[in-house]
């Protein structure tokens, strides 16, 4: 098994992330946490790579998984062959969501396609 470049925008405390972070730890490999409540970059930045607004969203080796729990990422570092399946216990639920989801408030414009970019312009225009 290789250790694949994980990158990990999750919350500091948060159901969902500490179940991800508890399955990386099981099957010992190391990540980047990047906070995305206290570090408005790292939230602009996963919006952008993702497309989407919810964590916790990995990135491993370049493929995005958004909005996910840690069952989910075992089940994919599994399938991937970066992890041998495994009964030992994460230490922490990995299916439960966070106690408070209170909004973060981080100012971001979302990607935009072409199309949506033409539509702008074109409906912005007086006729």
């Amino acid at each position: 098994m290789s250790q694949p470049k994980i990158i990990g925008y999750m919350k500091p405390v948060c159901g969902w992330s500490n179940g991800v972070r508890a399955v990386l730890q099981k099957y010992g490999l190391e990540y980047e946490d990047r906070d995305i409540i206290n570090n408005p970059a790292n939230y602009r930045e996963m919006v952008q790579k993702s497309h989407q607004p919810l964590q916790p969203t990995l990135e491993i080796d370049g493929i995005i998984l958004a909005d996910v729990s840690g069952d989910e990422v075992e089940a994919y570092l599994i399938e991937k062959g970066y992890a041998q399946p495994s009964d030992a216990d994460a230490g922490v639920p990995t299916d439960q969501p966070c106690a408070d989801h209170g909004p973060v408030s981080v100012d971001i414009e979302p990607p935009r396609s072409r199309l949506s970019s033409w539509t702008s312009h074109f409906f912005s225009k007086s006729r």
